[in-house]
């Protein structure tokens, strides 16, 4: 039995604002957590990964009413997106909340009435500067040259009543509990963060409920309010396991809870490890064991932003690299505590360099060796010299050095780690020369040797790259044709079975890339998709007129009176439709489509008065109404204010 087997381990992201498309710099923290919950599985312990989206607020139901859907319909869809991104990455995780689900926000209600009615949330009115993308209000002192601290955007002055949680009344016992726990929040840098900028200067009380949307959980005893996005979010760690307020938890809350850690970006650092410890505390449950903020994956120098427009996704970088070059990417090159950048250009350089070079050509050079010199059988007859012992000993440290760092979250050096070793085998190549051993058949079983060794690196390389690059690690074990495939396999050296053959004709993994030509590709792949956007926003127009063609036009307010089907024709209604002063005209339109002739009886409309009368299907038009139309959908322009019939439209 492994020393870790059947330990809970809980694990969660952030959950995804439902605002629109991820892209890699939000996706980063799915692929990193899943990393983290992947090689925790392989030590044995019992894995919860979670993950989700946040889907209320302002933000939200703006966006909604652009698009001309239902909040829920924009959420439904944009869920969606991201889950399949999440899918795309190939992460594991274990369950993908949403903050929509019934659960979540039966209980998102009941925690709200039981901290009221406990004290902690009371009514007041909240008045400050409000941040509409962050849904964060602010002091005058706390805004940076006028604007938002945390997005820069622009801020607006409200004042509305809210409910407010009470932050003061636990600020001396989450500065205690942060100092008697140095592990609680990392990195080290952030928790002097949250200590010094925060919580020792005073906090002001919380705003956690709204009363100027209604795309939220109602507040159930008060119907005005909607809760804010802090109660509601960041309680998804708990409804989800089956927490419940009135103190019936679920199995699982009971299994799981207080989480391993919380990995979230370092922009969202203050709620976690604030607002949440606080609202925890005030609900009598233990806190999270850690919070990791991870720094940001930036493009070239600046923040990926999709407003900037200099945001790159995963899907596209997918389709040119593959899931697992990207996985490696973001995982390789984020530090612990720095951001780290992502370009087009170092992507194709670390594929070519780490990928190609390091790991796929070793794999490639060893089993082609093993199939030319072997006829494709693993044999291990242990002819040594004093070269091989580094190497073993290399090997064998790689686990125990992997498994530090990944304990210390610093998920770069653990793969670091494995590629000391991969380079090192490749050097073992060259100084052992298997292609002169192979022309001495006095040599052959130092020759055995020397590619046993090889191989016996490539699965402990394989092995550990599991958790960072799963198929590619699968697809090198498969390839030796190897049954031990986990971490204990790694405790000594020699557990590669033999006696048998390895692949014959062995995948290139990574193939090297043409940078001056993918990047020239690229260009123009961008070019052709800027064309297109472009010319799907700019209509074609007809020729321009004159204010003088445009005065020709004699437009009138009109009230439909009746309105029928036309005799002859389906598509067409017959409407009478008065422009005043005893001005009734019969017009005739294209619109039965669109509309039932019974909808249309009292609607004012917009006529073409001054429009040469003709017939259309045997039945006299004497005018036109208008109305916007595309290829699905017509809509007729409509009067909305009590204005005389016959009232010139200019």
């Amino acid at each position: 039995m492994c020393e870790n087997c059947k330990k809970p381990y809980y694990i969660t992201t952030a959950i995804a604002y439902t605002s629109g498309k991820p892209h890699i710099g939000n996706t980063y923290e799915i692929v990193l957590t899943d990393a983290i919950a992947r090689y925790k599985r392989a030590q044995g312990y019992d894995v919860f990964f979670q993950t989700g989206t946040d889907e209320h607020g302002v933000k939200i139901e703006e966006k909604a009413k652009e698009a001309g859907i239902s909040p829920k319909e924009f959420v439904d869809a944009v869920a969606k997106t991201i889950k399949g991104n999440f899918d795309l990455m190939n992460t594991s995780y274990d369950y993908f909340v949403r903050t929509t689900d019934d659960y979540h926000e039966t209980q998102v209600q009941k925690i709200f009435k039981k901290l009221y009615e406990q004290g902690d949330i009371y009514k007041g009115t909240y008045e400050g500067m409000y941040c509409t993308p962050c849904e964060s209000f602010w002091t005058e002192s706390q805004l940076v040259d006028g604007k938002c601290p945390d997005c820069g955007r622009e801020v607006k002055k409200a004042s509305e009543e809210a409910y407010f949680l009470k932050l003061q009344k636990y600020t001396d016992r989450l500065i205690k509990h942060m100092e008697e726990h140095p592990e609680f929040i990392q990195p080290e840098s952030r928790k002097n963060e949250m200590l010094n900028n925060f919580l020792k200067p005073g906090l002001q009380d919380l705003c956690v409920s709204r009363t100027s949307f209604t795309w939220g959980i109602p507040v159930d005893f008060d119907d005005k309010h909607v809760v804010y996005v802090w109660i509601d979010a960041l309680s998804n760690y708990i409804t989800s396991l089956g927490f419940d307020a009135d103190g019936n938890h679920g199995e699982r809350y009971l299994k799981y809870w207080p989480a391993d850690v919380h990995i979230i970006g370092k922009d969202i650092l203050r709620f976690h490890t604030i607002y949440w410890p606080i609202m925890l505390m005030a609900l009598d449950q233990p806190l999270p064991k850690q919070v990791f903020g991870h720094p940001w994956l930036l493009v070239g120098d600046g923040k990926m932003s999709k407003s900037k427009g200099n945001a790159i996704y995963a899907d596209e970088l997918v389709t040119h690299f593959g899931v697992d070059a990207v996985r490696y990417f973001v995982l390789h090159e984020m530090p612990f505590a720095q951001d780290g950048v992502i370009t087009w250009d170092l992507m194709v350089e670390r594929i070519n360099s780490d990928l190609a070079n390091i790991l796929g050509n070793l794999v490639s050079r060893t089993l082609s060796m093993v199939n030319k010199y072997q006829g494709g059988y693993i044999r291990y007859p242990k002819v040594l010299e004093d070269i091989d012992e580094e190497l073993i000993s290399l090997a064998l440290a790689t686990p125990k050095k992997v498994a530090q760092k990944m304990e210390e979250l610093r998920v770069g050096d653990a793969i670091d780690e494995i590629f000391t070793l991969l380079r090192r085998s490749n050097k073992y190549i060259d100084e052992t020369q298997p292609w002169i051993l192979g022309k001495d058949e006095e040599k052959k079983d130092r020759l055995a040797s020397v590619l046993y060794h090889l191989l016996e690196c490539i699965r402990f390389a394989a092995v550990l790259l599991e958790s960072f690059m799963p198929q590619s690690a699968q697809k090198i074990l498969d390839e030796l044709h190897t049954k031990e495939r986990t971490l204990e396999s790694l405790q000594s050296f020699g557990a590669l079975e033999c006696d048998h053959k390895v692949e014959e004709k062995p995948a290139i993994l990574f193939a090297r890339i043409d940078a001056a030509a993918f990047m020239k590709q690229l260009e123009e792949e961008h070019a052709q998709a800027q064309e297109s956007k472009e010319a799907e926003k700019k209509p074609e127009y007809k020729p321009e007129i004159t204010v003088d063609d445009f005065a020709k036009l004699d437009l009138r307010v009109g009230t439909i009176l009746s309105c029928e089907k036309h005799p002859k024709a389906d598509r067409l209604l017959v409407e009478q439709i008065d422009l005043g002063c005893g001005d009734v005209r019969q017009i005739v339109s294209g619109i039965a489509k669109h509309y039932e002739p019974k909808d249309l009886i009292g609607r004012r409309v917009v006529v073409v008065a001054n429009l040469k009368s003709t017939k259309l299907r045997g039945v006299e038009s004497q005018g036109m109404i208008l109305c916007a139309a595309d290829e699905q959908d017509l809509d007729l322009v409509s009067i909305n204010k009590d204005m005389k019939d016959g009232t010139a439209v200019s």
